[in-house]
Protein backbone atom coordinates (compact mmCIF):
# COMPACT_ATOMS: atom_id res chain seq x y z
CA UNK A 1 0.00 0.00 0.00
CA UNK A 2 1.26 3.46 -0.89
CA UNK A 3 -1.31 5.22 1.28
CA UNK A 4 -0.79 5.33 5.07
CA UNK A 5 -3.41 3.82 7.33
CA UNK A 6 -6.04 6.32 8.42
CA UNK A 7 -8.69 5.93 11.12
CA UNK A 8 -12.07 7.59 11.33
CA UNK A 9 -15.18 7.38 13.48
CA UNK A 10 -18.88 7.24 12.72
CA UNK A 11 -20.64 10.22 14.27
CA UNK A 12 -23.38 9.29 16.74
CA UNK A 13 -26.09 10.60 14.40
CA UNK A 14 -28.80 8.31 15.77
CA UNK A 15 -27.29 7.30 19.09
CA UNK A 16 -25.97 3.83 19.81
CA UNK A 17 -24.49 1.57 17.11
CA UNK A 18 -24.57 -1.82 18.84
CA UNK A 19 -27.64 -1.70 21.09
CA UNK A 20 -30.15 0.83 22.34
CA UNK A 21 -30.33 -0.98 25.70
CA UNK A 22 -26.75 -0.62 26.94
CA UNK A 23 -26.67 0.96 30.42
CA UNK A 24 -23.12 2.15 29.72
CA UNK A 25 -23.98 3.95 26.47
CA UNK A 26 -26.19 7.06 26.31
CA UNK A 27 -28.70 6.70 23.47
CA UNK A 28 -27.87 10.28 22.58
CA UNK A 29 -27.81 11.76 19.06
CA UNK A 30 -27.64 15.39 20.17
CA UNK A 31 -25.48 18.06 18.61
CA UNK A 32 -23.77 18.62 21.96
CA UNK A 33 -22.67 14.99 22.15
CA UNK A 34 -21.53 14.83 18.52
CA UNK A 35 -19.56 18.07 18.81
CA UNK A 36 -17.73 16.80 21.88
CA UNK A 37 -17.20 13.36 20.30
CA UNK A 38 -15.63 14.72 17.10
CA UNK A 39 -13.46 17.26 18.88
CA UNK A 40 -12.14 14.51 21.15
CA UNK A 41 -11.59 12.18 18.20
CA UNK A 42 -9.48 14.85 16.51
CA UNK A 43 -7.47 15.40 19.69
CA UNK A 44 -6.88 11.63 20.01
CA UNK A 45 -5.43 11.42 16.51
CA UNK A 46 -8.32 10.15 14.41
CA UNK A 47 -8.23 11.31 10.82
CA UNK A 48 -11.86 11.46 9.71
CA UNK A 49 -15.48 11.50 10.81
CA UNK A 50 -18.39 10.12 8.78
CA UNK A 51 -21.70 11.87 9.35
CA UNK A 52 -24.42 9.55 8.06
CA UNK A 53 -27.51 11.16 6.52
CA UNK A 54 -31.05 10.34 7.61
CA UNK A 55 -33.89 12.83 7.85
CA UNK A 56 -35.56 10.74 10.56
CA UNK A 57 -34.07 8.09 12.82
CA UNK A 58 -34.06 4.93 10.63
CA UNK A 59 -34.59 2.60 13.58
CA UNK A 60 -37.23 4.51 15.54
CA UNK A 61 -38.58 7.85 14.33
CA UNK A 62 -39.49 8.73 17.89
CA UNK A 63 -35.77 9.02 18.68
CA UNK A 64 -33.47 11.92 17.86
CA UNK A 65 -31.55 12.13 14.58
CA UNK A 66 -28.68 14.53 13.82
CA UNK A 67 -28.92 16.36 10.48
CA UNK A 68 -25.80 15.56 8.48
CA UNK A 69 -25.06 18.64 6.39
CA UNK A 70 -25.77 21.42 8.86
CA UNK A 71 -23.83 19.47 11.50
CA UNK A 72 -20.92 18.98 9.08
CA UNK A 73 -20.76 22.71 8.41
CA UNK A 74 -20.58 23.39 12.14
CA UNK A 75 -17.93 20.69 12.65
CA UNK A 76 -15.89 22.16 9.80
CA UNK A 77 -15.77 25.47 11.62
CA UNK A 78 -14.88 23.92 14.98
CA UNK A 79 -12.15 21.48 13.93
CA UNK A 80 -8.64 22.02 12.60
CA UNK A 81 -7.36 18.78 11.08
CA UNK A 82 -9.93 15.99 10.88
CA UNK A 83 -11.63 15.22 7.54
CA UNK A 84 -15.39 15.85 7.59
CA UNK A 85 -17.29 13.32 5.43
CA UNK A 86 -21.02 13.99 5.01
CA UNK A 87 -23.18 11.27 3.50
CA UNK A 88 -25.64 12.32 0.80
CA UNK A 89 -28.65 10.64 -0.82
CA UNK A 90 -29.10 12.11 -4.31
CA UNK A 91 -32.89 11.82 -4.22
CA UNK A 92 -33.08 14.43 -1.46
CA UNK A 93 -31.16 17.30 -3.11
CA UNK A 94 -30.85 18.84 -6.56
CA UNK A 95 -27.21 18.56 -7.69
CA UNK A 96 -26.78 22.34 -8.11
CA UNK A 97 -27.96 22.98 -4.54
CA UNK A 98 -25.87 20.19 -3.08
CA UNK A 99 -22.72 21.17 -4.97
CA UNK A 100 -23.05 24.71 -3.62
CA UNK A 101 -23.43 23.40 -0.07
CA UNK A 102 -20.39 21.15 -0.52
CA UNK A 103 -18.25 24.01 -1.79
CA UNK A 104 -19.26 26.19 1.15
CA UNK A 105 -18.34 23.54 3.71
CA UNK A 106 -15.10 22.88 1.81
CA UNK A 107 -14.31 26.58 2.15
CA UNK A 108 -15.15 26.60 5.87
CA UNK A 109 -12.99 23.51 6.42
CA UNK A 110 -10.16 24.87 4.26
CA UNK A 111 -9.98 21.77 2.09
CA UNK A 112 -11.03 19.06 4.58
CA UNK A 113 -14.52 18.25 3.33
CA UNK A 114 -15.76 15.14 1.52
CA UNK A 115 -19.13 13.75 0.51
CA UNK A 116 -20.13 10.10 0.68
CA UNK A 117 -22.61 9.16 -2.02
CA UNK A 118 -25.16 6.56 -0.89
CA UNK A 119 -28.11 5.62 -3.04
CA UNK A 120 -30.48 4.92 -0.11
CA UNK A 121 -32.14 1.83 1.31
CA UNK A 122 -34.88 3.22 3.57
CA UNK A 123 -38.04 3.40 1.46
CA UNK A 124 -40.06 5.10 4.19
CA UNK A 125 -37.72 8.09 4.31
CA UNK A 126 -38.73 8.92 0.75
CA UNK A 127 -42.24 7.56 0.39
CA UNK A 128 -43.62 9.18 3.54
CA UNK A 129 -42.39 12.53 2.22
CA UNK A 130 -44.00 11.93 -1.17
CA UNK A 131 -40.59 11.60 -2.85
CA UNK A 132 -39.84 9.05 -5.57
CA UNK A 133 -38.01 5.89 -4.51
CA UNK A 134 -37.15 4.08 -7.76
CA UNK A 135 -35.94 0.49 -7.97
CA UNK A 136 -32.33 -0.24 -6.92
CA UNK A 137 -30.62 -0.05 -10.32
CA UNK A 138 -32.68 2.97 -11.35
CA UNK A 139 -31.47 4.80 -8.21
CA UNK A 140 -27.90 4.12 -9.27
CA UNK A 141 -28.57 5.42 -12.78
CA UNK A 142 -30.01 8.57 -11.22
CA UNK A 143 -27.04 8.77 -8.84
CA UNK A 144 -24.55 8.46 -11.68
CA UNK A 145 -26.02 11.44 -13.54
CA UNK A 146 -26.36 13.34 -10.25
CA UNK A 147 -22.75 12.88 -9.09
CA UNK A 148 -21.43 13.63 -12.57
CA UNK A 149 -23.07 17.04 -12.36
CA UNK A 150 -21.97 17.63 -8.76
CA UNK A 151 -18.38 16.75 -9.65
CA UNK A 152 -18.23 19.31 -12.48
CA UNK A 153 -19.97 22.00 -10.45
CA UNK A 154 -17.65 21.49 -7.47
CA UNK A 155 -14.69 21.95 -9.84
CA UNK A 156 -16.06 25.36 -10.75
CA UNK A 157 -16.86 24.45 -14.35
CA UNK A 158 -19.52 26.34 -16.25
CA UNK A 159 -22.04 23.55 -16.80
CA UNK A 160 -24.70 22.97 -19.41
CA UNK A 161 -26.28 19.53 -19.21
CA UNK A 162 -29.30 17.82 -20.75
CA UNK A 163 -29.84 14.35 -19.31
CA UNK A 164 -32.50 11.85 -18.35
CA UNK A 165 -33.07 13.46 -14.95
CA UNK A 166 -31.56 16.96 -14.98
CA UNK A 167 -31.51 19.99 -17.25
CA UNK A 168 -28.87 22.56 -16.28
CA UNK A 169 -28.01 25.61 -18.39
CA UNK A 170 -24.89 27.78 -18.09
CA UNK A 171 -24.39 27.24 -14.35
CA UNK A 172 -21.19 28.07 -12.50
CA UNK A 173 -20.51 28.03 -8.74
CA UNK A 174 -18.06 30.09 -6.71
CA UNK A 175 -15.93 29.96 -4.66
CA UNK A 176 -14.29 26.83 -6.10
CA UNK A 177 -10.76 25.46 -6.22
CA UNK A 178 -9.48 27.50 -3.30
CA UNK A 179 -7.66 24.55 -1.71
CA UNK A 180 -7.74 21.70 -4.28
CA UNK A 181 -9.69 20.85 -7.46
CA UNK A 182 -12.80 19.71 -5.54
CA UNK A 183 -13.89 17.94 -2.31
CA UNK A 184 -13.19 14.20 -2.11
CA UNK A 185 -15.94 11.85 -3.32
CA UNK A 186 -16.56 8.66 -1.36
CA UNK A 187 -19.08 6.05 -2.50
CA UNK A 188 -20.79 3.30 -0.53
CA UNK A 189 -22.53 0.17 -1.85
CA UNK A 190 -21.39 -3.23 -3.07
CA UNK A 191 -23.87 -4.14 -5.81
CA UNK A 192 -22.72 -4.32 -9.42
CA UNK A 193 -24.07 -0.82 -10.20
CA UNK A 194 -22.30 0.50 -7.10
CA UNK A 195 -18.97 -1.03 -8.13
CA UNK A 196 -19.28 0.44 -11.61
CA UNK A 197 -20.15 3.87 -10.22
CA UNK A 198 -17.24 3.72 -7.76
CA UNK A 199 -14.74 3.16 -10.57
CA UNK A 200 -16.32 5.82 -12.77
CA UNK A 201 -16.92 8.62 -10.27
CA UNK A 202 -15.37 8.08 -6.82
CA UNK A 203 -12.03 8.70 -5.18
CA UNK A 204 -12.65 6.26 -2.31
CA UNK A 205 -14.93 3.20 -2.19
CA UNK A 206 -16.43 2.31 1.21
CA UNK A 207 -16.86 -1.41 1.93
CA UNK A 208 -19.08 -2.71 4.73
CA UNK A 209 -17.49 -4.76 7.50
CA UNK A 210 -16.84 -8.38 6.49
CA UNK A 211 -14.04 -10.95 6.62
CA UNK A 212 -10.66 -10.21 5.07
CA UNK A 213 -11.02 -12.69 2.19
CA UNK A 214 -14.33 -11.14 1.13
CA UNK A 215 -12.89 -7.62 1.31
CA UNK A 216 -9.85 -8.66 -0.75
CA UNK A 217 -12.14 -10.17 -3.42
CA UNK A 218 -14.21 -6.98 -3.62
CA UNK A 219 -11.11 -4.82 -3.97
CA UNK A 220 -9.69 -7.11 -6.66
CA UNK A 221 -12.92 -6.91 -8.65
CA UNK A 222 -13.17 -3.12 -8.57
CA UNK A 223 -9.42 -2.58 -9.05
CA UNK A 224 -9.64 -4.33 -12.43
CA UNK A 225 -11.99 -1.63 -13.73
CA UNK A 226 -10.67 1.57 -15.31
CA UNK A 227 -10.76 4.32 -12.68
CA UNK A 228 -11.64 7.73 -14.10
CA UNK A 229 -10.24 9.80 -11.20
CA UNK A 230 -6.99 7.90 -10.85
CA UNK A 231 -6.33 4.80 -8.72
CA UNK A 232 -9.31 4.16 -6.47
CA UNK A 233 -8.69 4.08 -2.73
CA UNK A 234 -10.62 1.90 -0.28
CA UNK A 235 -12.27 2.31 3.12
CA UNK A 236 -13.77 -0.25 5.51
CA UNK A 237 -16.49 0.08 8.14
CA UNK A 238 -15.89 -1.92 11.31
CA UNK A 239 -17.01 -2.17 14.93
CA UNK A 240 -14.06 -2.59 17.32
CA UNK A 241 -13.96 -4.51 20.59
CA UNK A 242 -10.39 -4.52 21.93
CA UNK A 243 -9.24 -5.77 25.33
CA UNK A 244 -6.10 -7.02 27.06
CA UNK A 245 -6.86 -10.59 25.94
CA UNK A 246 -8.88 -12.28 23.22
CA UNK A 247 -11.03 -13.94 25.88
CA UNK A 248 -11.98 -10.60 27.45
CA UNK A 249 -12.86 -9.17 24.05
CA UNK A 250 -15.06 -12.15 23.14
CA UNK A 251 -16.79 -11.84 26.51
CA UNK A 252 -17.63 -8.20 25.74
CA UNK A 253 -18.80 -9.17 22.26
CA UNK A 254 -21.15 -11.70 23.82
CA UNK A 255 -22.47 -9.05 26.21
CA UNK A 256 -23.23 -6.69 23.33
CA UNK A 257 -24.84 -9.47 21.31
CA UNK A 258 -27.14 -10.14 24.24
CA UNK A 259 -28.07 -6.48 24.51
CA UNK A 260 -28.61 -6.28 20.74
CA UNK A 261 -31.13 -9.11 20.99
CA UNK A 262 -33.35 -6.68 22.88
CA UNK A 263 -33.44 -4.51 19.73
CA UNK A 264 -35.07 -7.28 17.69
CA UNK A 265 -38.35 -5.39 17.31
CA UNK A 266 -36.56 -2.24 16.12
CA UNK A 267 -34.49 -4.27 13.64
CA UNK A 268 -37.56 -6.02 12.27
CA UNK A 269 -39.31 -2.70 11.71
CA UNK A 270 -36.25 -1.30 9.97
CA UNK A 271 -35.93 -4.40 7.81
CA UNK A 272 -39.57 -4.04 6.72
CA UNK A 273 -38.78 -0.57 5.34
CA UNK A 274 -35.59 -1.67 3.57
CA UNK A 275 -35.14 -2.14 -0.15
CA UNK A 276 -34.91 -5.91 -0.65
CA UNK A 277 -32.16 -5.38 -3.27
CA UNK A 278 -29.81 -3.81 -0.72
CA UNK A 279 -26.61 -5.89 -0.66
CA UNK A 280 -25.65 -4.50 2.76
CA UNK A 281 -28.78 -5.81 4.45
CA UNK A 282 -28.68 -9.14 2.62
CA UNK A 283 -25.21 -9.74 4.02
CA UNK A 284 -25.89 -8.49 7.52
CA UNK A 285 -29.13 -10.46 7.81
CA UNK A 286 -27.22 -13.65 7.02
CA UNK A 287 -24.81 -12.96 9.88
CA UNK A 288 -27.17 -11.14 12.24
CA UNK A 289 -26.62 -13.53 15.14
CA UNK A 290 -22.84 -13.21 14.90
CA UNK A 291 -22.10 -9.51 14.89
CA UNK A 292 -23.03 -6.20 16.44
CA UNK A 293 -22.90 -2.72 14.97
CA UNK A 294 -24.14 -1.30 11.69
CA UNK A 295 -22.72 -1.62 8.17
CA UNK A 296 -21.23 -5.02 8.91
CA UNK A 297 -20.03 -4.14 12.39
CA UNK A 298 -17.96 -6.86 14.05
CA UNK A 299 -18.22 -9.07 10.95
CA UNK A 300 -14.88 -7.46 9.98
CA UNK A 301 -13.30 -9.35 12.87
CA UNK A 302 -11.79 -6.44 14.79
CA UNK A 303 -12.59 -8.22 18.05
CA UNK A 304 -9.73 -9.45 20.21
CA UNK A 305 -6.69 -8.43 22.17
CA UNK A 306 -5.00 -5.15 21.36
CA UNK A 307 -2.35 -6.97 19.34
CA UNK A 308 -4.94 -9.18 17.61
CA UNK A 309 -6.92 -6.15 16.48
CA UNK A 310 -3.76 -4.33 15.37
CA UNK A 311 -2.61 -7.38 13.42
CA UNK A 312 -5.96 -7.70 11.63
CA UNK A 313 -5.92 -4.00 10.76
CA UNK A 314 -2.46 -4.43 9.23
CA UNK A 315 -3.76 -7.40 7.20
CA UNK A 316 -6.67 -5.35 5.84
CA UNK A 317 -4.21 -2.57 4.98
CA UNK A 318 -2.04 -5.01 3.02
CA UNK A 319 -5.18 -6.05 1.14
CA UNK A 320 -5.79 -2.44 0.11
CA UNK A 321 -7.80 -0.72 2.86
CA UNK A 322 -6.59 2.80 3.52
CA UNK A 323 -9.30 4.22 5.82
CA UNK A 324 -10.89 2.32 8.72
CA UNK A 325 -14.20 3.94 9.68
CA UNK A 326 -14.80 2.69 13.20
CA UNK A 327 -17.69 2.22 15.62
CA UNK A 328 -17.47 1.61 19.36
CA UNK A 329 -19.76 1.08 22.36
CA UNK A 330 -19.76 2.73 24.79
CA UNK A 331 -18.40 5.06 22.14
CA UNK A 332 -16.34 7.63 24.00
CA UNK A 333 -14.68 5.18 26.43
CA UNK A 334 -13.87 2.59 23.75
CA UNK A 335 -12.63 5.25 21.32
CA UNK A 336 -10.15 6.37 23.98
CA UNK A 337 -9.10 2.76 24.63
CA UNK A 338 -8.46 2.26 20.90
CA UNK A 339 -6.42 5.45 20.66
CA UNK A 340 -4.35 4.48 23.71
CA UNK A 341 -3.82 0.78 23.09
CA UNK A 342 -4.30 -0.03 19.39
CA UNK A 343 -3.23 3.08 17.47
CA UNK A 344 0.38 2.94 18.76
CA UNK A 345 0.61 -0.76 17.85
CA UNK A 346 -0.47 0.01 14.27
CA UNK A 347 1.36 3.26 13.67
Amino acid sequence: MTHPIRFGIWAAVHGSRASHHDPDEPDDASWDRNRALVLEAEALGFDAVLVAQHTANPYDDGRDQLEAWTASAALAALTQRIEIIAAIKPGLYHPVVLAKMALQIEHIARGRFALNLVNAWNRAEFERAGLPFPAHDARYAYGAEWIGLVDRLMRGERVTHAGSHFQVTDYQLRPAGSFRPRPTIYLGGESEPARTLAAEQADVWFINGQPLADVAALIADVARRPAVNGPLRYGLSAFVIARETDVEAEREHARLLGLADRDAELRADTRARTDAASVMFAKTDAAASRHVGTNGGTAAGLVGSYETVASRIRAFHRAGIELFMLQFQPFEAEMRRFALEVLPRVR
